[in-house]
């Protein structure tokens, strides 16, 4: 159903996430961040209010076992659900219950976790943690997390084909600075997000700058804007 990676980059401070899945707009329920404190994914039969609980417990200081610990030990129904989570420093946990769906495994690194559940096979996450790990570190932080789901796509991905996907990444503004979706797509979710980042990714920094000195900011380049 879905596989996932969360993932800090060292260089910058930024922290991210990138997902797909066989089911709609999997991003939206799924992924969960917030700058300075860190990344959530909730997945498998989903609980999305499990995301900003796990980074309440974060912002108030707990390290990402601890928070992972109290949250499966006084949740309900939590043996349905699948969870990773990583802080500002890049620790991180992880948690797959009983009830997780198919083949379903999990694996961390330096500065990241991946997980999945009804996955081809059980070295998907593996994989994308092998390709987040060994990517050049001075590639931007979206980048290496779609290089690293396009690892874990030939890999095996999910054992059917997969319809959403999602790339998302907070840095030092308040906002995301990449928030891209493919609600749903026929075939290839990540290929489909793969262009979105493609086209973003040039235009990336100007939006950054719009937002904190417009008046300095780049023209738009589109009908009606003379500045």
């Amino acid at each position: 159903m879905t596989l996932s990676i969360a993932a800090r980059c060292a260089r910058t401070g930024q922290i991210g996430t990138a997902v797909t899945s066989s089911s709609i707009a999997v991003a939206a329920r799924c992924a969960w961040l917030r700058s300075g404190v860190g990344a959530v994914m909730t997945q498998n039969i989903t609980d999305p209010a499990l995301g900003p609980l796990l980074l309440d417990r974060l912002a108030a200081g707990e390290t990402p076992q601890a928070a992972l610990d109290e949250v499966v030990r006084t949740t309900a129904a939590i043996t349905y659900r699948q969870l990773t989570v990583i802080d500002m420093s890049g620790q991180t946990a992880d948690y797959s219950g009983d009830m997780t769906l198919g083949v379903n495994a999990s694996a961390d690194g330096k500065d990241c976790v991946a997980a999945g559940n009804l996955l081809a096979n059980d070295g998907v996450p593996a994989a994308m943690v092998a390709t987040f790990t060994g990517s050049d570190a001075s590639l931007p932080l979206a980048e290496r997390l779609m290089l690293s789901l396009e690892a874990g796509m030939f890999a095996g991905g999910e054992a059917g084909p997969v319809h959403s996907a999602g790339l998302k990444v907070c840095g030092d503004p308040v906002w995301p600075i990449v928030d891209l979706r493919v609600d749903w797509a026929e075939n290839e979710g990540v290929t489909a997000l793969r262009s979105l980042w493609n086209a973003y990714e040039p235009q990336m920094q100007d939006y950054i700058i719009r937002a904190g000195d417009p008046a300095s900011a780049p023209a738009y380049g589109v009908p009606g804007d003379d500045g």
